[in-house]
């Protein structure tokens, strides 16, 4: 990728952290900001803009709107997962309603997500990716 395409895509992630969806601002100020180990908003990997990332469990977290769920988003997304995937990442997806709806329930599978990368990657290290 370059330097301009990376230029772009990094505006575009400060734009989108500057306007979450009330899902994206739930679930971040509400759990994921609160957890012992570092999240990002809407990093930057590869060529793609992921709505949380966790370096120390490798994993992303994307909530999905209504646009995932036309084939042209199913796609999309199959495409981005096996991208993000061969990178050794683990792609958690929900929707804006299990965040509406299943709040909780969201937040413990992330969790047992969380604990089974870092069992599996030794204890997470003291510093986050900022």
């Amino acid at each position: 990728m370059n330097k301009t395409a990376n230029s772009k895509l990094t505006t575009n992630a400060k734009t989108l952290r500057k306007n979450m969806t009330k899902e994206e601002r739930h679930l971040w100020y509400d759990f994921l900001k609160t957890q012992s180990i570092t999240f990002n908003r809407q990093k930057v990997i590869g060529i793609y803009i992921v709505d949380f990332y966790c370096a120390t469990a490798k994993l992303v977290i994307e909530l999905d709107g209504s646009q995932h769920y036309e084939d042209k988003g199913k796609e999309a997304d199959i495409k981005r997962d096996r991208y993000l995937s061969k990178l050794g990442l683990t792609v958690l997806r929900y929707s804006n309603y299990d965040i509406n709806t299943n709040f909780e329930g969201v937040c413990s599978d992330i969790l047992t997500h969380i604990s089974t990368s870092s069992t599996a990657s030794g204890p997470p290290s003291p510093q986050g990716e900022g």
